[in-house]
């Protein structure tokens, strides 16, 4: 998880109206801008440099190091990011593979569950899966509080069967490896999740006092399916 600072500003001032947050982000467009024969996903407007400094607390090495990295993935990547279209995973969000909690855990994290059941690896494949990660992805850090305190995953391994670890080549997992960190509980999740998350935001399914993941993931699909133009609009295709 990444907390921002206080960046470098008056009290009580937010880090991008400081002079040294100004200074960065002018100083982070020059470089995007010169930046040699480069395709970005998205105009280099205030909104899109903000989320990388904001992530790296307006520390402009780190932040330029980052947004390289997204850049150089997103290319890299074409089977996951060339069409971020919702209509290309559709069926895998109706059947409940993933939700966003209604609520962040306390550090101001947004918390995500992937049901790994709920994968049918004869109709997707892991790079299917991982579009959902990436388009997910994509929407929630455009809140402000997620660029700052970044994103916590919660993977729900019931299910997990041979045909799903066969869909995870050796290329694929690089791939994922490369921009995800995952860490794994035992089989007593309940009393895991707990210890991480207030019971008050979890699912009923998953020992909290929220709606079921059912409703979750039916709330979300909603959303995606609503972003459908802006999500069509960062698609490289689109480029």
């Amino acid at each position: 998880m990444l907390q921002a600072g206080t960046g470098g500003g008056l009290p009580g001032e937010l880090p991008e109206h400081s002079p040294r947050g100004r200074s960065a982000l002018a100083e982070l467009r020059r470089r995007a801008q010169a930046e040699p024969g480069q395709r970005w996903p998205q105009p280099l407007s205030d909104s899109f440099l903000l989320r990388f400094l904001r992530a790296r607390d307006f520390e402009l090495e780190l932040a330029w190091r980052l947004l390289k990295n997204y850049q150089k993935w997103r290319i890299e990547c074409p089977e996951i990011s060339a069409d971020l279209r919702p209509s290309s995973i559709l069926g895998l969000l109706r059947a409940g593979y993933h939700g966003v909690l209604r609520s962040r855990e306390p550090r101001g994290s947004k918390v995500i569950i992937y049901r790994i059941g709920q994968w049918d690896p004869k109709l997707f494949t892991a790079y299917d899966v991982f579009r959902v990660s990436l388009i997910t992805s994509e929407l929630i850090v455009k809140e402000i509080e997620t660029q700052r305190n970044g994103v916590k995953v919660i993977f729900d391994l019931e299910g997990w069967r041979f045909a799903h670890a066969f869909q995870i080549s050796p290329s694929v997992a690089k791939k994922i490896a490369a921009v995800l960190t995952v860490y794994m509980h035992g089989n007593n999740y309940m009393q895991s999740l707990t210890e991480h998350f207030p019971v008050s935001i979890l699912p009923q399914e998953y020992g909290g006092e929220e709606v079921s993941i059912e409703v979750l993931a039916e709330e979300w699909t909603n959303f995606i399916m609503s972003s459908a133009d802006y999500l069509q609009s960062i698609s490289l295709v689109a480029q």
